[in-house]
């Protein structure tokens, strides 16, 4: 899991990183900017650490103003996607976008190209990876049920990846081997 030093041509627009909690989804995004001629890494978790006072969390069944918070970080990180993807970056944007909001998020991006690469390890193995993680995020969420509402309501856009058995470098190689199939018409 260690940096990558080599890069490769870049795909330019923006590439959407999404999955559940302990995907992958940090690394994996850092790490394919890394590899990349100029890109930067667009966390779509900083927008909800920005709010001081009055933030509320997005647990199930929220609703009301945590879906109304989660929809104003959405269109954040896909407005700084864009303003980088318009001055020359590759954006790669890293967020849990999960269910129906997957296809809303894609339609708030409006760079073209832009892919999106949905990180989907087996839960044992995200389970794994979030017991040896020194932080953790899943709140009134299990892996069972992120998993579940990511392979049963998230509509199949771009490239699904069983990241379970592969490294960061080899994530980061499938990724790039496979963008063709990660890119999305502006229609879907």
């Amino acid at each position: 899991m260690g940096v990558m030093t080599t890069s490769t041509s870049d795909p330019g627009g923006v590439v959407v990183i999404t999955g559940i909690m302990a995907s992958g989804k940090s690394t994996v995004a850092q790490a394919l900017a890394e590899r990349l001629d100029k890109a930067v890494h667009v966390r779509g978790d900083v927008y909800r650490r920005m709010i001081v006072s009055g933030g509320v969390a997005y647990e199930p069944d929220a609703g009301g103003e945590a879906e109304a918070q989660l929809l104003l970080r959405y269109r954040l990180s896909a407005s700084t996607a864009d303003a980088y993807a318009d001055a020359g970056f590759t954006a790669i944007v890293q967020d849990v976008i999960l269910g129906p909001p997957l296809k809303t998020y894609v339609e708030l991006i409006r760079t073209r190209p832009a892919y999106v690469v949905v990180l989907a390890p087996r839960p044992e193995a995200v389970a794994a990876r979030e017991a040896g993680r020194g932080k953790t995020g899943y709140g009134a969420w299990t892996v069972e049920d992120l998993d579940t509402g990511l392979r049963e309501t998230t509509p199949k856009l771009g490239l699904w990846l069983d990241s379970s058995e592969l490294t960061v470098a080899e994530t980061v190689d499938a990724i790039l081997a496979r963008l063709d199939e990660a890119r999305i018409d502006p229609a879907s």
